[in-house]
């Protein structure tokens, strides 16, 4: 049987599953405002943000809710070569299957030829992998209004997709997404935990606590995720070591948590 402990780390694994999403005031609401731009006869949406606050997760959480009533396709990892990437989205979309190489060209009259009562709507993730050329030939794709695209990248410092010419007059609506607060940061750590009835250890997290984790972390989902999931990794570990350790249950000793730290480089030492 497991502990506890165990239960409460496997709560933090790094996965993506619509499952495990968690309603939040500001999630929730850019969440439902996204819901509703697919309706709305837009050729493009981009949601950004850093990478690990929640775009993966808003994609695919938006794919379980649509897949049963609209026309919607979800793409995690990207389809780097041009031609794979037409080849599947036929097939997909079109239930067209080549065997040959299909280009440009051949799939844009595939996609002007073809009758569609329902608009399909392609959510691509991790768009800031696709080179610049298939990302313009993307754009063109949406300019035909044949197919909806949603994309989903990383803003960096460096490069913001945004900001590019051929871009700014196709993306018709922009969600960011940020990191959370202190406040947002308690609420996620602890309706996470009381989600899978982990509950002892949901109410182990005080508002200090919440804070150093947040001063660690700065508020990023998966920065938190991988923190919590050492921290509770370290009280398996001494569960199992040695039975003369005794467990504060009321709060989490600040050692365990800047072990945890440590151990996922959010400390170097």
């Amino acid at each position: 049987m497991n502990s506890i402990f165990v239960n409460s780390k496997n709560v933090f694994l790094d996965t993506v599953d619509a499952k495990d999403y968690i309603q939040l005031d500001q999630i929730s609401s850019i969440y439902q405002s996204l819901k509703d731009s697919i309706k709305k006869p837009l050729k493009m949406i981009l949601l950004f943000g850093k990478p690990g606050t929640g775009k993966s997760m808003f994609l695919t959480k938006l794919y379980n809710d649509l897949y049963q009533e609209d026309n919607i396709y979800l793409y995690q990892t990207p389809i780097l070569d041009e031609n794979e990437f037409y080849k599947t989205l036929a097939q997909d979309i079109f239930n067209i299957k080549y065997n040959d190489t299909l280009n440009f060209t051949q799939f844009m009259k595939i996609v002007k030829d073809q009758p569609i009562e329902q608009i399909p709507i392609v959510l691509l993730d991790e768009a800031q992998l696709y080179c610049d050329i298939l990302m313009e030939k993307i754009r063109l794709l949406s300019d035909t209004r044949s197919i909806k695209f949603v994309i989903s990248l990383h803003k960096t410092k460096e490069e913001d997709l945004i900001a590019k010419e051929h871009f700014q007059t196709r993306i018709w609506e922009t969600f960011e997404l940020e990191n959370a607060s202190n406040t947002e940061l308690k609420s996620y750590i602890q309706k996470k935990l009381m989600k899978a009835n982990c509950f002892d250890t949901a109410n182990m997290f005080s508002t200090q606590t919440v804070n150093k984790i947040y001063k660690l972390t700065n508020g990023n989902y998966r920065d938190t995720n991988k923190l919590l999931y050492t921290l509770f990794d370290i009280y398996v570990t001494y569960e199992n070591s040695s039975r003369l350790y005794t467990f504060n249950t009321s709060k989490i000793p600040n050692k365990f948590v800047e072990m945890a730290a440590i151990h996922t480089g959010l400390i170097n030492a």
